[in-house]
């Protein structure tokens, strides 16, 4: 009887080379490349680009002056319109009253007055929330002006109050000269832009 012979790789248990080649080693797999990018990874945004970084075109001392010219027309009208109205109502009843003439004066002055008071708030606001709520007066929105913060962002009630209220009062108490620094300063802010930490730029 023959004894195997223990080199024959059949009869040593082992599988032909031709068997082996067919089977797939994990060593010869392709791996995927690191770069591949996550479709469902969420992507960074940049951040919002600030009104100081550049690209941005304030809005200069004329045609601010020309927006201003515009509301006050437009206040002008309506203050026209509660002086109208309400001070022929006043003056007619007052007018027609059998009391004295001196307690009729008075109350009128005290009337009057009324009405001034009343002009002023509406004055300030018309500026304080139009700016805070939108950005612009009207007479800004009809030229493509807004007023915003250093981020490029609408200033809100608070900031506005402070540049409409507070700023501009310290910005015309010296023979405007608060107003006029638009004219000279780089970033084209008065001390009202100052004092709130704004700017007035061009939007188109």
């Amino acid at each position: 009887m023959q004894k195997e012979d223990s080199t024959n790789p059949i009869s040593a248990g082992q599988k032909p080379a031709s068997s082996l080649a067919l089977q797939p080693s994990a060593q010869t797999i392709p791996k995927a490349p690191s770069s591949v990018v996550d479709p469902v990874a969420p992507v960074a945004t940049p951040p919002e680009a600030s009104v100081s970084s550049g690209g941005t075109e304030y809005a200069g001392f004329w045609i601010r002056f020309l927006a201003l010219i515009i509301d006050s027309v437009i206040l002008g009208v309506v203050s026209g319109i509660i002086n109208g109205v309400f001070g022929g109502i006043i003056g007619a009843t007052f007018l027609t009253s059998n009391q004295p003439a001196g307690s009729a004066a008075a109350g009128m002055f005290g009337f009057f007055s009324a009405i001034w008071l009343a002009n002023i708030v509406i004055n300030y606001a018309y500026y304080v929330i139009l700016t805070g709520l939108y950005g612009a007066t009207l007479g800004k929105m009809v030229l493509g002006l807004r007023v915003v913060d250093s981020n490029g962002q609408k200033i809100g009630m608070p900031k506005a109050a402070l540049r409409e209220i507070v700023g501009k009062v310290i910005s015309g108490i010296v023979f405007a000269l608060g107003y006029i620094w638009v004219a000279f300063d780089e970033k084209k802010q008065g001390w009202h832009d100052k004092i709130a930490g704004t700017y007035v730029v061009k939007v188109r």
